[in-house]
Order: C-alpha cells, then sequence, then structure tokens
C-alpha cells in the first residue's frame, strides 16, 4: 500500500482537463448555417431519441475541422474534446453504429441540404455570388464496393487526380464564390462520371442557389462543349472557360501577334513582392467565334474568343521544351553508342527504342529518325535529328491560350474576362484544404451511401473553414490591417483558415463540477485577438 501512495504521488492524477480549440467557433458558425435544424427538418428521428442526426451530423463537421483522421474512433475524441459542452452532445452516445445511421438518414436528402445550408451562408454572411467558380475532384477510395447502393454516387475507376489507378473513385465537385472563395455548391459524382456532362446540372443548380441575379459560371476546359454552352446561354448564363485544342488549334494560336495585343493591368498573387522586371506580363487580344452543333438544325452559338499571353507560362514552356529535347539527345546518344549491343541487337529493336524514347520525352512531334541494317556487319544503324520547324512552329505557341466568353463587352472588356479567369485558383485552392487540413485522402466506409453522405459532411466542414477565414480576414480590414502579429512561426502572416484552426487548438476546459462552472485556463493574447475577431467567447457554452 505505501508503495502504491507513492506511486501516485510521484505520477499525479489524471488531468481532468479536456480540449476545447475552436469548438466554440466552429459551433456557433454551425448555428449560423442552422445545419442542426436543416439536417433534422429533412430526416427527423423518433422522439425517444438520445440524438438527432442534426447533432450527430453537427460533431462530425468539428470532429473534421479539428481533428482530421479517419472516421473511427470519434467517440474516444469526443471524451477527450469538450463536445458535451459545446455541442452538448454527449459523448457516449457517439458510437460507429449511430454515426453509421445518421450518414444513412442524410444520405437520401443531401442536395436539400447542401442547397439550404448554402443558401443560409449567402444570407448570414452577406455573401455576393453573382460570379462563382466550378471544378472538380477525385477522391481515391480502398475496397472494392462491388455492390454499390444506386441512387448515390457508385465509386468506379477513373482518371484519379492524385494519380492512384489502382484505387477506385468517387468525384465532388465544388462551386467558389469570388467573394472570399466559399464554396457554396457542392455535389458528389460517379467515379467515371464525366467532367463535361456534369455541368449543366451544376449550372442550374447555381442558378436557383443565386436566385434572379445573373450568373457568371467560370471553370476549366470541361465546361466547354456545344452543348453546355447551348444550355447556358439558353438559360442566360454567362461563362468563362479556357478553349482546348479541340475548340481553338495549335495553328490558330502560332498566328497570333503579341506586338498587337494589349497588355493587361494584372499582377498575379505569386508576383505581388517581386519587382515590376520580374513580374509576368499579361498581354489580351480578341475575335468572335462561331460553334456549330452536331446536328444541322442546332443554332450556330456566336461568342468571344479573348486571346490571352503570360510572359510566365511562354518562360515555362520554353524551358520545359528545352529540358525535354536535352533529355531526348541523351537518350538517341546512348541509343547510338549501343548500336548492335545486346541490347539493341536487331533493327526492330532501335526502333522500338526509339518510339519509347518520342513517347516517353514527349518529342515525337519533332524526332525524325530513319533506321537500316548496315549489310556489311549486320549491326543496325540509326540517324535521327529534331525539325527545327516543328521546334519553331510549336514555340509560336508558347504562353497562348484561348477563354471563351459570352459576357457583353460592355459588361467586361477582355482584361476584364482575364481577371474574372484567374479568380479560378480560388476553388482549386479550396480543393487544396479539401484533401489538406481536412484530411480528405483515401476514403473507406462501409457502403457508397455513406460515402456519398460524408462528401457532404466534408464540404460542410469546408464551408465553415473558408467562413471562418473570411470573417477574419474582413474583421482585420475593417481595421486597416491584412495580417496577424505570430500567427505562423512567430511572425506576422495573413489568415488563412489553417492558421487560424491551429492557432485555436490549444485552448482547453477544465469541466465544471457540482455548482462549479467550466473554467477555461487563460489563452494566449494571439488567441484571444482571433476570438475577438471572430466574434466568439469560448465561454458561452451550449
Amino acid at each position: 500500500m505505501t508503495w502504491l501512495v507513492r506511486q501516485r504521488a510521484q505520477w499525479g492524477q489524471a488531468s481532468v482537463e479536456k480540449m476545447l480549440g475552436a469548438l466554440p467557433v466552429v459551433a456557433g458558425f454551425c448555428s449560423r448555417l442552422r445545419i442542426r435544424e436543416l439536417v433534422d427538418a429533412a430526416c427527423p428521428v423518433r422522439d425517444v431519441a438520445e440524438l438527432t442526426h442534426g447533432q450527430v451530423i453537427e460533431v462530425l463537421v468539428a470532429n473534421r475541422l479539428t481533428s482530421p483522421t479517419p472516421l473511427v474512433h470519434v467517440q474516444d475524441w469526443a471524451e477527450r474534446w469538450a463536445v458535451d459542452e459545446a455541442f452538448g452532445v454527449e459523448p457516449g452516445l457517439l458510437n460507429d453504429d449511430r454515426i453509421g445511421r445518421a450518414l444513412d438518414a442524410l444520405a437520401p436528402h443531401l442536395d436539400q441540404v447542401a442547397g439550404s445550408v448554402g443558401l443560409a451562408a449567402i444570407e448570414a454572411f452577406g455573401i455576393e455570388v453573382a460570379r462563382l467558380h466550378w471544378d472538380m475532384t477525385s477522391i481515391s477510395l480502398h475496397g472494392d464496393y462491388d455492390d454499390a447502393e444506386p441512387g448515390y454516387a457508385t465509386p468506379r475507376f477513373g482518371h484519379p487526380k492524385d494519380r492512384r489507378p489502382d484505387l477506385k473513385q468517387i468525384q465532388a465537385g465544388l462551386a467558389v464564390s469570388a467573394d472570399g472563395a466559399i464554396p457554396v455548391f457542392h455535389r458528389a459524382y460517379d467515379g467515371a462520371a464525366g467532367e463535361v456532362a456534369q455541368v449543366i446540372g451544376a449550372m442550374q443548380a447555381l442558378q436557383r442557389l443565386a436566385g434572379p441575379q445573373q450568373v457568371l459560371m467560370v471553370g476549366d476546359s470541361k465546361l466547354i462543349s456545344y452543348a453546355n454552352l447551348a444550355a447556358m446561354i439558353a438559360d442566360g448564363v454567362s461563362f468563362i472557360a479556357p478553349a482546348s485544342k479541340v475548340f481553338v488549334s495549335a495553328e490558330t494560336l502560332a498566328e497570333l501577334d503579341l506586338a498587337t495585343a494589349s497588355e493587361v493591368d494584372y499582377v498575379a498573387a505569386r508576383d505581388e513582392g517581386k519587382s515590376a522586371d520580374r513580374r509576368g506580363v499579361w498581354h489580351v487580344t480578341e475575335d468572335a467565334m462561331t460553334l456549330a452543333g452536331p446536328r444541322k438544325k442546332d443554332p450556330i452559338l456566336t461568342m468571344r474568343r479573348i486571346f490571352v499571353h503570360s510572359s510566365a507560362r511562354a518562360q515555362a514552356a520554353a524551358t520545359a521544351r528545352a529540358k525535354k529535347l536535352d533529355r531526348a539527345r541523351d537518350d538517341l546518344a546512348r541509343l547510338e553508342r549501343g548500336l548492335g549491343s545486346r541490347h539493341y541487337p536487331t533493327e526492330q529493336a532501335v526502333a522500338d527504342r526509339l518510339a519509347a524514347i518520342g513517347r516517353d520525352r514527349r518529342v515525337s512531334a519533332y524526332l525524325t529518325a530513319a533506321t537500316g541494317t548496315d549489310p556489311s556487319t549486320g549491326k543496325p544503324t540509326l540517324s535521327w535529328h529534331f525539325d527545327q520547324n516543328a521546334i519553331d512552329t510549336e514555340a509560336a505557341t508558347d504562353g497562348w491560350y484561348a477563354l471563351l466568353t459570352n459576357l457583353p463587352p460592355e459588361s467586361a472588356d477582355a482584361a476584364q474576362v482575364l481577371r474574372h479567369y484567374k479568380g479560378q485558383e480560388a476553388v482549386e485552392r479550396r480543393y487544396q484544404a479539401f484533401k489538406g487540413p481536412l484530411a480528405v485522402t483515401h476514403l473507406y466506409l462501409k457502403n457508397n451511401r455513406r460515402i456519398h453522405a460524408l462528401i457532404t459532411v466534408i464540404c460542410l466542414a469546408l464551408l465553415i473553414f473558408c467562413l471562418i477565414e473570411r470573417q477574419v480576414r474582413q474583421a482585420l480590414a475593417a481595421r486597416g490591417q491584412a495580417k496577424i502579429g505570430g500567427l505562423y512561426a512567430g511572425r506576422p502572416a495573413v489568415p488563412t483558415g489553417r492558421l487560424i484552426l491551429d492557432a485555436l487548438a490549444g485552448i482547453r476546459l477544465i469541466p465544471g463540477t457540482g455548482q462549479s462552472p467550466p473554467v477555461i485556463p487563460q489563452p494566449t493574447d494571439l488567441q484571444l485577438h482571433l476570438l475577438d475577431l471572430l466574434d466568439t467567447d469560448p465561454r458561452d457554452l451550449r
């Protein structure tokens, strides 16, 4: 017994502190978005249920934002974190079965819930949605999912963005506002769904979200097809998207003259800290383009074609071409030295290696080669050169690309069209958060119904992640500031969702006992500053 007392004195009592972190902030944003209310309205539970589905979904959103690990042991996480105090949810009720049932219940109502929460975000936070940026990404899955339930995103093999062709995938689409890069709309798709075919459905959903105002939809080249453009024009939706070589040929780009283009007053974010002579320069020129439909009765579409030249893009293309030519020369020189060896004993072996070099180094367009067999020695021969005319023709297109739009010139000149399109990086940045801070990498769940629902949970978490960032930046701007001191490695930094949540993560809570209320040990000055910018008092617990 003496030994036991000594051991307890040495090690001390178990800590009663819980992690609080950003839970009060997340709970406040969930309330403003009415997530619990909207989910419970869509999928109510019996009166005897200890938890509503809305409560479970709110907690899952908080889990994604504070501890984005695989969706297991949520109950253990809730016990370590102040989930009871912040959300009024008893951690012991959050077992895997209860979470699965909440996802199952939510799945049939995803479009309704996503649309309602998106509208709530627009109204509660005053988000401007006249311009929306659309894109899709893929999410790899572990598991076969051979018995996928119809009506929900089906895992299939496709063209994964993470270069895991060995895994099945599903896809997610996001529409991000130009105002604060807020993901106000999302939808999950089959793993093999073609991106071009999803545009019209997404466009119609964005119209409903935006209400009576006209929508400008900005996307990548998958936005462009005759059917998509015809539908957007007919519905009064404006669009901007780059044209692939199917619609604007390399020959057309090669004929452009930079001297006749107008320079654009635009500085890329990556160039803001550089001197003027090191910044990228953009030029634009435009003409009109017509597009015929697949059937004779289809109307001819007429739109503006904005040709854009980027000096940074031109330099990158020239550098990349020089590198691949140098590497191809090295490969060809090794091939010449090896003619007749055990590796290349025949003309066919040399031809096969030539084809591999052209394919792997991507120089087939300019590599001209002839193979043969020396009659005196029986060894293969090789002569080759790079076609300089082909290289020059390709070089003439360096830095050029075309944007198609139906915006009238009086509402946006060519330079403004380019500026609108440059906002497309916002949706790409949000996908980085989708797969980074929110840890959406490889998923494994029991069935595709739950996967489909989990995508909505993650997108709701991403929505709050972005709203937190937007509110802090707006509050700083109102004070004439752009950075927060000590936010990144002790240095001033522009606030991002990730930096904000990381800074708040260290806040602790000592649960109340008896008549004693919960106590929050003194937060740091940085944490207090962030809470002030977010207009959140962590002591106001549910």
